[in-house]
């Protein structure tokens, strides 16, 4: 066998482009059943990143549901989720474009079923659950409203009923809280469960479970029955026999508890989480099947594991498991990831069968091992945790006499965690001989409500110090170059890259994706899930408005020493582009090397695959002119602005 030659780290040849990642690529990103059906969504970056249907019936072959030209997508709290659900083989969807919801049935039959929005207002839906009379369904509503630039009113959000006769009619059924999520009526449809939370308080710190009963399409004698200010209650669901479940971190770990008016019983426990933060809507952490065993996903500090709460067994483990859901016949499905495999739906039947998987990328493991998971003190003392990944190619190794150039990720949220699944947008780095450190800092998801919590008035402080400590702790372990070491972020994660960026002079370099650069812009000018989110993680605004300025990386752009790429969609509602504009205009003034890519079009996030592209290959391009490698690819060198 031949060994592998030597080549400077950084500049190795890779069969990874970054046309390879979305080239043909669909992700799946979630699962429904229906019957012993199987559905799923499958997003398409080549496709101008629009979301399609697809459907899997027993012995058949799967085919696509919704027309070539559809995106199945909410904008309920921006981020969406839960934008589809089938039942009795229909499928009901909300169009992305007009935010309407759509059923299409099994004769492939398209009917509108909300109407229009009326004058100087939108509509948006999502979440939605068929009545089991199959008269109706009820979802979330989120009304905007559009009056004139002095007038400013706050989205108002609702549980409605929608009949499926196609009257276009819209009956209120729960309103007043600020956020609702999870309607589910009960299998005899006499009653409906649902969470809700009010300002200023997030999912993941506080809702509240609500029963109600419905009677002549209204829901009456509604009552909180869980939950609170301090309680996370998250995904309530019936069995057939009419049992309530829901999962909540009242111990410090969210775990799944069987309701009992005198006093909730704990169904499975442990030093697990089983819901992640509530990003998106429609999340599925657990199901029951039809004789009443129920499965879960467990996540811990290393995987996910799929655990039979009756027999406390563990079925399997993946790196991440996404949606778990249930067949009629009692047959559970999982949508989940290794990292040599992206989102696949597997059927534990009881043999695993897989039903889809993405398409091949056909690379060697020896390009995509196991990461390695690390915990390294932070800068007060504690621990924090992260993702390590050497560089890795089975034709090269780096040179004797140096260490590989380090990237530090820093996740978004702030409320979330490290992607522990394949990601090949990282292995394009560490095939080329790059290592790579995906940093679950302090405030991150996963390791108990307690370590989420450290984050707590101290965003910007300890999450900086976890991603300066992880490259620290590299370095001192012979793992990373001390003197080409660049960082990268986006959203909450582009904040931290320009806060360390400011604050501290560990890094050469870093890139900035639809970064939060000044704080109080984001504290008045976000949307209305959002709009609270920083009285826990900052302060009070305008109470706390001294911390908000000095945590500012905006503020303190004369502390900007080092180069940075900074990229921006301009239909950004959560970050908008003067955030970025900001940042370039504070870099151009300093004179410090930088490059701006403005992606027009683009929103929170890039799904166009022209922009998905271009993004990594400028990010590459960049930190190779910085750090003095010759690429071996053939990309476009990105423009380096350096002065006036």
């Amino acid at each position: 066998m031949k060994s592998p030659s030597r080549l400077p780290y950084g500049s190795w040849p890779s069969p990874i482009s970054a046309q390879s990642l979305v080239a043909g690529v669909s992700t799946i990103s979630d699962i429904f059943a229906d019957g012993d059906d199987i559905w799923w969504a499958e997003s398409r970056p080549d496709e101008g990143g629009r979301t399609a249907i697809m459907f899997h019936q027993k012995d058949g072959q799967p085919r696509e549901v919704t027309p070539p030209d559809a995106n199945v997508r909410s904008r309920v709290h921006e981020y969406g989720g839960g934008a589809w659900f089938v039942a009795d083989r229909s499928l009901y969807y909300v169009e992305f474009q007009d935010q309407r919801i759509r059923r299409i049935s099994a004769e492939g039959q398209i009917d509108l079923l909300t109407p229009e929005s009326p004058e100087n207002q939108s509509w948006r839906f999502a979440d939605g659950r068929i009545m089991p009379d199959g008269e109706s369904i009820v979802c979330i509503r989120e009304v905007h409203y559009h009056i004139d630039d002095e007038t400013v009113l706050e989205p108002d959000n609702q549980i409605v009923s929608i009949p499926t006769d196609g009257s276009l009619e819209i009956n209120e059924l729960v309103v007043g809280a600020d956020f609702y999520a999870f309607p589910r009526p009960s299998p005899d449809g006499e009653f409906l469960a649902w969470i809700q939370w009010l300002h200023p308080s997030m999912p993941w710190y506080g809702t509240e479970l609500w029963v109600g009963q419905i009677e002549d399409s209204h829901v009456i004698k509604a009552k909180k029955v869980e939950g609170g200010m301090e309680e996370s209650i998250m995904q309530p669901e019936w069995s057939h026999d009419s049992d309530l479940f829901f999962i909540s971190d009242r111990t410090g770990w969210s775990n799944l508890y069987r309701f009992n008016p005198e006093e909730s019983l704990l169904e499975c426990g442990g030093d697990f989480d089983i819901a992640g933060p509530l990003w998106g809507l429609g999340q599925s952490r657990y199901a029951i099947t039809c004789n009443k065993e129920i499965l879960l996903a467990a996540r811990n500090t290393h995987t996910d594991l799929l655990i039979n709460s009756t027999t406390g067994s563990v079925i399997e483990s993946w790196a991440t498991i996404h949606s778990i859901r249930c067949l009629s016949s009692g047959v559970p499905i999982v949508l989940a990831s290794t990292h040599q495999s992206g989102p696949t739906i597997i059927q534990i039947s009881p043999e695993q069968e897989i039903i889809r998987h993405p398409k091949s990328h056909g690379l060697s493991n020896e390009y995509l091992p196991e990461p390695e998971l690390h915990t390294f003190p932070s800068m007060d003392g504690g621990e924090a945790y992260a993702l390590f990944y050497p560089p890795a190619h089975p034709n090269h190794v780096g040179l004797t006499d140096e260490t590989p150039p380090l990237l530090v990720l820093a996740h978004g949220g702030p409320t979330g965690s490290a992607r522990n699944e394949l990601q090949l947008g990282l292995r394009y780095w560490t095939s080329r001989g790059w290592a790579v450190v995906d940093v679950n800092y302090r405030g991150s998801t996963g390791f108990g409500r307690a370590y989420m919590e450290e984050l707590d008035g101290e965003w910007g402080i300890k999450d900086v110090e976890d991603c300066v400590a992880a490259a620290d702790y590299l370095v001192s372990k012979g793992l990373a170059d001390p003197e080409r070491l660049a960082i990268k972020g986006g959203s909450a994660g582009g904040f931290t890259v320009l806060a360390a960026l400011a604050f501290h002079s560990t890094f050469s370099a870093g890139a900035s994706r639809y970064g939060v650069a000044n704080l109080e812009s984001l504290a008045l000018d976000t949307h209305k899930f959002e709009s609270r989110y920083l009285d826990r993680l900052i302060g009070i605004y305008p109470d706390e408005r001294e911390t908000y300025v000095e945590r500012s990386p905006i503020n303190h752009s004369e502390k900007f020493t080092c180069p940075m790429i900074i990229l921006q969609g301009t239909d950004d509602a959560v970050v908008p582009q003067n955030q970025a504009d900001h940042i370039v205009s504070a870099l151009k003034k300093g004179e410090i090397p930088y490059s701006y890519l403005l992606f027009s079009g683009e929103g929170h996030g890039f799904r166009k695959a022209e922009n998905i592209v271009a993004a990594l290959e400028a990010e590459y391009s960049f930190f190779a002119q910085i750090f003095g490698f010759d690429p071996s690819d053939q990309i476009q060198q990105i423009e380096i602005v350096r002065g006036d």
